[in-house]
């Protein structure tokens, strides 16, 4: 049973920033595969939810000057069938191609799986490490926000209650780049990330620069791994690097023991997964 509540269904991207806008903070229903398993199970409760169904103008996805934008309506399937994420975002359309099952791809969208703020979400990880930006809208202002600096804490954003993740953009990798995610989980199909990491470097004059390591389900909050990435960071690619960089990525996440692994075992995934993944990536760049 979902209970009892106020569903309001607007028309116009203006009726969602007014109704946002309105003080008491609705639960917004995009493709609803977490918020309604929620409601089922009892631990989400809310009053009001505001439908976007009525929008399909949110769903898009456009490649402008030097950059990839995606509206926040675009589904997880649309990621898996547009040539120009393939083209510049590798590692996204990995995650995309390992996101739970078709049914659940088809209604999931990109906005909702970052909103949400679970340390699991499998399309943050590639996001990150792309260093995609979010753009927050609300009936006052537009803004832009680092997606490395979108969360605060479990479940926890920088997003307002006024405010709704309108789109996600990133730069487009330069030639010489190369980006990777790799997602470790208990079985194949649809299952929750054990361990998640994506990696984007450029190779230049034989050296690694633009060096992002992203790590998914071994924190709070999906995180960068800023010591690994400077240990990389204007060095040439080796075995030796690799492996410091893998264990500095593992000495900073803060994994939790769970039904599905250890904290240790996450941390020894971690090690082995950014090494791995670094090696390969500065491989296919160079």
């Amino acid at each position: 049973m979902l209970g009892q509540f106020e569903l309001q269904i607007p028309d116009s991207m203006e009726e969602v920033l007014e109704l946002l806008a309105g003080g008491d903070a609705p639960a917004i229903l995009a493709g609803g595969t977490n918020l309604l398993v929620d409601m089922r199970a009892g631990s989400c409760r809310p009053e009001r939810v505001l439908s976007l169904a009525r929008l399909p103008r949110l769903r898009w996805i456009e490649e402008r000057d030097h950059r990839i934008a995606i509206g926040a309506g675009t589904t997880v399937s649309d990621l898996l069938h547009d040539p120009r994420i393939a083209a510049h975002g590798a590692a996204l359309v990995e995650a995309a191609r390992l996101f739970a099952g078709q049914m659940v791809r088809n209604t999931a969208t990109v906005a909702g799986n970052i909103a949400y703020g679970s340390p699991a979400a499998d399309l943050v990880p590639p996001l990150m490490a792309l260093d995609a930006e979010i753009t927050l809208m609300s009936k006052s202002d537009t803004r832009t926000v680092p997606l490395a600096e979108f969360y605060t804490g479990y479940r926890q954003t920088v997003c307002r209650p006024d405010e709704l993740v309108a789109g996600i953009s990133w730069p487009k990798p330069g030639p010489g780049s190369a980006g990777l995610f790799y997602k470790l989980a208990r079985r194949k199909g649809d299952a929750i990330t054990v361990t998640g990491v994506a990696v984007a470097l450029s190779v230049a004059n034989g050296r690694m620069t633009d060096l992002r390591i992203a790590l998914g389900a071994v924190a709070p909050t999906v995180m960068r791994a800023r010591k690994a990435e400077a240990i990389l960071e204007g060095k040439a690619p080796s075995d030796a690097r690799f492996d410091r960089a893998g264990a500095a990525a593992a000495a900073e996440c803060s994994p939790i023991d769970d039904i599905r692994a250890s904290a240790d075992y996450r941390r020894h995934t971690v090690h082995a997964l950014v090494r791995r993944l670094a090696g390969e990536a500065a491989s296919r760049a160079a």
